[in-house]
């Protein structure tokens, strides 16, 4: 037996608003501003900073955009076609590792975060292109059968 869902308009507001709260994190965490007094960055610590903050900023803007996209489809300002066309979720370019590791583990934390949602987002990207087909889950087969062998007591 199958089932067809689809994202609905509340999933959308809470990822949109968890987004919002990350890009922010985002922003202040690759502020280009003078560093902290006393710290001294490597000439390779500050192109890491440079680099993995532009990736990241970038994933989130591409996060943030497939959102908005969401949300002007939900509000009939986008039709499913014009969704479909144009409101693919781009790829995401992975941080580099040994980058990484240059940056604080505060900074580092964050990146993985950005990639587990772009992750996720995705995930909902290619659900919904694929039309949400899934099997029912186990635990609503379980369900039916109980209340199949309760109802016949």
């Amino acid at each position: 037996m199958r089932w067809t869902s689809d994202i609905s308009e509340p999933i959308i507001e809470a990822l949109y608003s968890e987004a919002l709260v990350m890009a922010d994190e985002v922003r202040a965490r690759f502020d280009l501003a003078p560093v902290e007094d006393g710290v001294v960055q490597s000439d390779s610590e500050k192109l890491a900073h440079s680099v993995e903050g532009l990736r990241t900023t970038t994933r989130m803007m591409q996060i943030l955009a497939w959102l908005l996209n969401q949300r002007a489809y939900f509000s009939g300002d986008l039709s499913e076609t014009q969704l479909r066309r144009h409101g693919k979720l781009p790829d995401d370019r992975e941080a580099d590792a040994e980058q990484v590791a240059l940056l604080e583990v505060e900074t580092q934390e964050l990146i993985r975060q950005t990639e587990q949602m772009h992750s996720r987002i995705a995930r909902l990207d290619d659900a919904w292109r694929s039309g949400f087909e899934v099997n029912i889950p186990t635990v609503r087969q379980l369900r039916g059968r109980l209340e199949e062998a309760v109802g016949s007591l």
